[in-house]
């Protein structure tokens, strides 16, 4: 592995890792005095926190590695003869089947709550943290989709395609904001995350390499986005915040995307200096596990708070200081230690069902040279990345309620993505990376 591919497992195990401990730290819970839990809104009660958001913010990371993957990975299948058909199936199973365990688990935990009666307000807000990182599949899905054609622009255009993209990205972000044309904001969920994706191919290229590059990006996208909070209409949160008619993220703003800008080249900067660490082995041995159980530590971090929620709070055996006193923040070390344990345990437990997982992927994945079927792979990947949607937008439990209609669509659409594999069983690709991380 050279040491560009070094930094690139680097920069997702570093992506992974701030996403859970951000994720972790603005969680709030409190006894509730009828002896419910409930969550307070720490970016919303203590406005200052919304600053944290720019050091924990880093989804144009994830998207910059997975473009860097992507091109690679399509150029060598398009050269050995591959299909995009054939290419993105397999891409898209790497999701879909931890994936779809995922949501299996925590659909038939939702059924056997409401069965039993549990509250639904609480069974829907369960189900809105146990979902709301599933925004990122859908937006994934449907960028791997179209890695062909974008790539095929990125060998005719290069940094030209997400310049374009970045103006189309900006001109609906317009629409939105000021025109009140809510409905076509969605688009910005594939331009601005697709700039950065894009940038990945040229990154792999080389082409964001040599001295200058790096600072016009840091500098340029600092610049725009610290102009675009100070005199537009734009927060400083890189998070969605109640009460804050505009947002960065849902969908992703023109601030958003000058963000993506100034982190990828902030990232380029950093990249000797964090190349030279990666020379040794001992660095090494701490990064490769971490990225190689990204989607596992994304899917299932919000786990350890509900277990934590349940043997601390609904017992009302934790302390509560004042939100954002410094008692409050002092108990962050000892909760974040505690998340941690809980996470590496369900790491270990959930290691017997990626193996399995790994088995059905050698078994099902369609072949590269995919042709008859592709309508298969295209329609399953359409329905998935659908569920996924829905599931992020409204979570598991929806006012408390099974969600039958996403669950069958996400269990249809998956199984759309493997029937084309299902009658063949080559082993040209091992199978222990196939799930192993999100990009």
């Amino acid at each position: 592995m050279t040491s560009r591919d070094r930094y690139v497992d680097f920069l997702r195990a570093w992506a992974i890792v701030l996403v859970v401990f951000g994720h972790w730290l603005i969680t709030a819970l409190e006894h509730g005095p009828e002896g419910g839990v409930w969550a307070p809104e720490l970016l919303a009660e203590l406005p200052w926190t919304q600053g944290l958001t720019l050091l924990f913010q880093i989804m144009p990371l994830f998207f910059l590695a997975g473009g860097h993957a992507a091109a690679g990975s399509w150029e060598r299948a398009r050269s050995a003869g591959g299909t995009a058909a054939g290419w993105v199936g397999r891409r898209a199973l790497r999701l879909l089947l931890p994936a779809g365990v995922y949501s299996g688990l925590v659909l038939l935990a939702v059924g056997i709550s409401a069965g039993a009666g549990v509250d639904p307000d609480t069974l829907s807000m369960v189900g809105w943290a146990m979902a709301m990182q599933l925004w990122f599949l859908p937006v994934y899905l449907l960028l791997s989709a179209l890695t062909p054609a974008l790539h095929t622009a990125h060998r005719r255009w290069g940094p030209g395609v997400p310049v374009v993209m970045g103006a189309v990205a900006v001109g609906v972000d317009v629409a939105v904001v000021a025109g009140g044309v809510s409905s076509v904001g969605v688009l910005d969920y594939v331009l601005v995350w697709g700039v950065a994706y894009q940038l990945g191919f040229c990154r792999r290229d080389g082409l964001l390499d040599g001295p200058a590059v790096p600072w016009v990006l840091a500098v340029s996208g600092g610049a725009a986005f610290a102009l675009l909070v100070a005199l537009g209409p734009y927060p400083v949160s890189l998070i969605r915040v109640t009460g804050q008619e505009t947002g960065n993220t849902d969908p992703p703003s023109v601030a958003m995307l000058a963000w993506v800008v100034a982190q990828v080249g902030v990232c380029q900067l950093v990249a000797p200096a964090v190349r030279r660490l990666l020379d040794r082995e001992r660095v090494r041995r701490v990064v490769r596990p971490v990225g190689g159980a990204s989607m596992t530590l994304y899917l299932w971090h919000m786990l350890p708070v509900l277990v934590l929620a349940a043997a601390f709070y609904l017992t009302g055996l934790a302390p509560q200081p004042t939100l954002g006193s410094p008692g409050w923040w002092g108990l962050r070390v000892p909760w974040l230690l505690l998340l941690a344990a809980v996470l590496a345990g369900v790491v270990a437990a959930l290691r017997p069902v990626e193996r399995r997982l790994g088995v059905v992927y050698d078994r099902t994945r369609p072949e590269p040279g995919l042709r008859r079927g592709a309508w298969a792979v295209w329609l399953g990947l359409a329905v998935s990345a659908l569920a996924l949607s829905r599931f992020a937008v409204h979570g598991f439990a929806p006012d408390g309620r099974f969600p039958v209609l996403p669950a069958l669509g996400l269990a249809a659409g998956t199984a759309l993505v493997l029937l084309p594999g299902l009658r063949r069983g080559s082993l040209d690709e091992p199978a222990q990376r196939a799930w192993s991380t999100p990009v």
